[in-house]
């Protein structure tokens, strides 16, 4: 063998280590899954999931994806816990592992946390707790919030408003929503989607009925043979696209539209690259709400004790139109309506009434041309 031979097998051994090296040590991996700690294995700010993976391409990866960010710019420690099961004691137990970590700042997704949070925010006083779609509680020993607390909610019923107004101008007559759970978050969305929708149909002059829209909670937030196959059922009797709004859910929606050749609406992140079949997100800014509240810490700006609802006026919720794969309904038109929903010229109902009383079925919602298949 020449030099020239060896050179090369050399050059390309050092390549392929050099590979193996980026990938053992996250480089190469844009979620940064193995986070970054110190040299005694500590991480400063941790995020704990709930029910599903850090790169569920939903609500936990939004969330890690806004400490990544933060840490990475501001060269701090990071690392995520994944708690044993979907228990209370679980994820109290993986609180206080991020916390024997070094963990000074915690995001915690999903309100399955508020009653966690409730039990230890009084007995870790220096440590912050971001608590993502949660209510914070007061705690045992104090008689308000604790201000070592903040609870991040979102007007999903915008984002899901804007769903349903761009399915109907983009042609679609026959929708679905397959929501997981009918958690808060869940039925804001899925209540917002039906007004998008309504509104969308008497713009376009359309009569009572032309629009219907499937409408069920499946319970869970798993991708599974269960979910699938109601999708693929509600594809074969002509629903034309469906919102899958449940995390993992959405996988199952997808698999089935792909084979039905029917179209899905992602939900929290924009979820255009999981399949071809998604025209658009409905999207909360999960990464920018996680980054800027650890910000708030470090810049001494944090306002704890309270919970914050975010929405369109500082571009929180929102569908995706950068990677939309909408033919009729164009980039002006979402302008337009997107401006009126920042002005709040528009008037939507959310999960309760006026009065604060939950609103349980989507049948109650008043709609004037859209009709409601509501399915246990």
């Amino acid at each position: 063998m020449n030099r020239k031979k060896i050179f090369a097998l050399l050059l390309a051994l050092l390549m392929m280590l050099s590979v193996v090296a980026a990938c053992g040590n996250g480089e190469t991996d844009d979620l940064h899954k193995e986070g970054k700690v110190d040299k005694d294995g500590k991480a400063e700010i941790a995020l704990i999931t709930d029910v599903g993976t850090i790169d569920d391409k939903s609500f936990n990866q939004g969330s890690w994806e806004g400490v990544v960010q933060y840490a990475i710019e501001n060269d701090k420690t990071f690392k995520y816990y994944q708690p044993t099961e979907k228990s209370d004691a679980a994820y109290i137990n993986s609180i206080n592992l991020a916390i024997e970590g070094g963990a000074k700042i915690i995001v915690t997704p999903g309100f399955l946390f508020e009653g966690p949070i409730h039990t230890v925010q009084d007995q870790f006083p220096e440590v912050y707790f971001i608590l993502i779609d949660g209510y914070p509680h007061k705690g045992d020993y104090v008689p308000d919030i604790s201000d070592n607390v903040i609870g991040i909610l979102y007007a999903e019923e915008e984002s899901g408003y804007l769903a349903g107004y761009a399915a109907v101008h983009e042609g679609y007559r026959d929708l679905g929503f397959m929501g997981g759970m009918a958690v808060p978050a869940v039925v804001r969305f899925g209540y917002g989607f039906l007004q998008g929708a309504d509104d969308a149909a008497a713009e376009l002059g359309l009569a009572a009925g032309d629009i219907n829209v499937k409408y069920t909670y499946v319970g869970n937030f798993d991708a599974s043979p269960e979910n699938e196959s109601k999708a693929a059922s509600w594809f074969q009797e002509g629903t034309e696209v469906i919102f899958a709004c449940g995390g993992s859910v959405g996988t199952s929606v997808m698999k089935a539209a792909e084979k039905a050749d029917a179209k899905v609406i992602g939900v929290d992140v924009d979820q255009y690259a999981e399949s071809e079949t998604v025209i658009t997100s409905a999207m909360k800014n999960l990464k920018k709400s996680v980054n800027d509240a650890i910000a708030s810490i470090y810049d001494e700006s944090w306002e704890g004790g309270k919970a914050v609802t975010l929405d369109a006026t500082e571009g929180y919720t929102m569908i995706s139109m950068e990677n939309a794969r909408f033919e009729k309904f164009k980039q002006a038109d979402y302008d337009a309506i997107y401006a009126k929903l920042v002005a709040g010229d528009i008037d939507i109902t959310k999960d309760t009434d006026e009065s604060g009383a939950q609103i349980l079925e989507p049948t109650e919602i008043e709609l004037d041309i859209v009709t409601v298949e509501n399915i246990k």
